[in-house]
């Protein structure tokens, strides 16, 4: 079973191109249902899985508290999982056929306000290079609504000043050219000019844009750390995630009257329907502003 899998991920990233952190899930969720198949069903090899089966670990996994979202991916994982085994024949059958994912509820994402964006993107220091690049990375999040995974996977030769744009690779290795306004050009050539080259004294060379205190590329988890503490700093009490800056990106693009078509390509959405979710949250808001001011309410 464990080769089955492996082929199944070489599979993702040869045919597919799918993203390292979308075949890390696919992965994890996959090792889960093959180690239940095992331990609990007693199976030692995936020819004879059958729908109950599958539907037992599905319960296996509301049992232990999963939300209907991650049983969701689980379902979309395993799949996936057998219908690529079917195509190379090394199974007979696709136990997953009358399976059916659990209903969601879906959340209207959070987004900051724009006072609460202003804030924000004045809580870096400007004091040495850590302020410069930290100022540097928030106005390029606001001013693209590119991923955090995007972001820290820029290098120095895609972002284009003097054209104003940003060159990004995302899901699906797909690539897209963002505009990029005048504050974020102006806060980047500010950290290109008196933050990197600082980042740069213990390295000799890194293509990455943004880098970390040793010289090396950012990661996430080191992005997170200083998003938590710049909201804390800035005395924001909303819940704040990498992904606020995206949410608030689109939605204050949309308030303003942008194209949802256009908003669409600047996030890569593959689906216009994921875009649209931002359209929900303009009219709640609109609500709330409606039902504070109007005197009649």
């Amino acid at each position: 079973m464990e080769e089955c899998l492996k082929d199944f991920v070489h599979f993702l990233i040869v045919e597919k191109g799918l993203s390292r952190n979308t075949i890390t899930s696919y992965e994890r969720d996959l090792k889960s249902y093959l180690k239940y198949m095992e331990k609990v069903e007693g199976l030692q090899d995936l020819q004879g899985v059958q729908r109950l089966q599958i539907v037992h670990f599905l319960g296996y996994l509301k049992d232990g508290g999963k939300s209907s979202r991650t049983i969701a991916r689980h379902v979309a994982s395993i799949r996936s999982f057998h219908q690529f085994l079917l195509r190379e024949k090394a199974v007979g059958h696709d136990p997953t056929v009358h399976i059916e994912s659990p209903q969601l509820e879906r959340t209207l994402p959070k987004v900051l306000s724009l006072a609460e964006v202003e804030i924000l993107l004045e809580s870096p220091r400007l004091v040495d290079h850590f302020g410069y690049r930290d100022k540097a990375m928030l106005e390029l999040l606001y001013a693209t609504g590119i991923r955090v995974s995007e972001l820290i996977g820029l290098n120095l030769a895609d972002v284009h000043l003097t054209m104003g744009f940003v060159r990004c690779i995302g899901k699906g290795n797909k690539e897209r050219i963002i505009p990029i306004g005048k504050t974020a050009a102006a806060a980047l050539e500010k950290y290109l000019d008196k933050g990197r080259p600082r980042f740069m004294e213990k390295q000799q060379k890194e293509e990455a844009l943004f880098l970390n205190l040793h010289g090396k590329r950012l990661t996430r988890q080191g992005f997170w750390k200083i998003l938590k503490r710049l909201a804390k700093d800035a005395g924001i009490q909303k819940e704040l995630t990498p992904h606020t800056l995206r949410h608030s990106f689109a939605t204050h693009l949309l308030e303003n009257g942008a194209d949802l078509r256009a908003v669409q390509e600047m996030l890569g959405h593959a689906d216009i329907s994921t875009t649209q979710i931002y359209t929900h949250v303009t009219k709640t808001r609109l609500k709330d502003v409606y039902s504070q001011f109007h005197p009649r309410a």
